[in-house]
């Protein structure tokens, strides 16, 4: 009998004993969760991620509660997940946001991304949106993007990594090109009125004649460089419509840059994040943020260097003239 009540013990100890699993811990936005907790008989248990993303959980419970800052609590069913299973945590929504392209992607997925690239290069409110880490981001997934256009033509299951680039960079440089022609189409029909405007505090009548200068000397070369740099690839084409750039001149030049631009950055995109995961185990997806403000310095880099070096040596020639 004693026997029988040990055995009875053993088994309902072991049956309450801690079962360890590891998971990894992400948001919607595919990015590490690096601390959280879980709600263990009353008393809350921290938790920190390796640099894989995971985190060894202990529990007797069927189900779990996750608790993370910022961030919505999860209800785990933790008898139902596997060792090394993926468990994704929803972030509380804030304005910082709207910098993540990851942001667009989740919740909008192609059709959003092809209005952002239309609106801005065609519309003035489009200054602010995310441009060039938003097509680099593009690239990383360009095969949930692409199937998106698949799946409504009927080819949900075709498989090919460079068709589905293909398509998605004649989508976003479609998107592109019309939103310039749309910005150039804008200017072209305010322009000539602009020209009897009488000189106010935001306008000078000399910098419109000065920009068609600029347009007949520059004009090609300006709307390709255009796109690479944020704001200007806004205001450029409306620039280009006011100062009555040849229509057929704009229009080559918008293709070739378009494309140039949309290529490059999504198969930047694409490439890069498959070679550095490869070679040294680094998701970008875990480091957007920082992708973000690498690319903004690079694409600014060149108009802080005029704006802050070039008015010197422009000074200078002044001087020595």
């Amino acid at each position: 009998m004693k026997k029988i009540v040990l055995l009875l013990v053993t088994i309902i100890s072991l049956s309450q004993a801690l079962e360890a699993k590891k998971i990894k811990l992400v948001n919607q936005y595919e990015a590490y969760v690096t601390e959280f907790s879980v709600n263990e008989n009353g008393t809350e248990v921290k938790y920190k991620t390796n640099d894989s993303g995971f985190a060894e959980i202990e529990s007797n419970k069927d189900t779990v509660l996750i608790h993370a800052e910022n961030y919505r609590d999860l209800s785990l069913n933790f008898a139902a997940i596997k060792d090394g299973d993926t468990v994704t945590i929803h972030k509380i929504f804030t304005w910082k946001d709207l910098i993540n392209p990851m942001f667009y992607i989740i919740y909008g997925g192609l059709w959003l991304l092809l209005f952002i690239i239309f609106a801005e290069t065609g519309l003035f409110v489009g200054f602010f949106l995310p441009g060039d880490s938003l097509l680099f981001v593009a690239g990383i997934y360009s095969r949930n993007l692409a199937h998106e256009f698949l799946k409504l033509i009927g080819l949900g299951n075709f498989q090919n990594n460079w068709i589905e680039l293909l398509i998605l960079i004649v989508l976003v440089s479609f998107a592109g090109i019309i939103g310039n022609t749309t910005g150039y189409t804008f200017g072209r029909k305010i322009g000539p009125a602009m020209f009897h405007w009488k000189d106010r505090f935001l306008f000078r009548k000399k910098y419109l004649f000065e920009a068609q200068e600029f347009y007949d000397k520059n004009g090609g070369g300006a709307i390709i460089f255009a796109r690479f740099v944020p704001f200007i690839r806004t205001f450029a084409p409306i620039v280009a419509g006011i100062v009555r750039m040849p229509r057929a001149k704009f229009g080559f030049f918008n293709i070739v840059g378009c494309i140039a631009w949309v290529s490059s950055m999504i198969l930047a995109g694409h490439f890069l994040q498959q070679w550095i995961l490869t070679q040294f185990n680094f998701n970008l997806k875990n480091h957007l943020e920082a992708i973000v403000i690498g690319i903004v310095l690079v694409t600014t880099a060149p108009i802080l260097y005029k704006l802050f070096f070039g008015k010197k040596k422009n000074t200078g020639d002044g001087a020595s003239k």
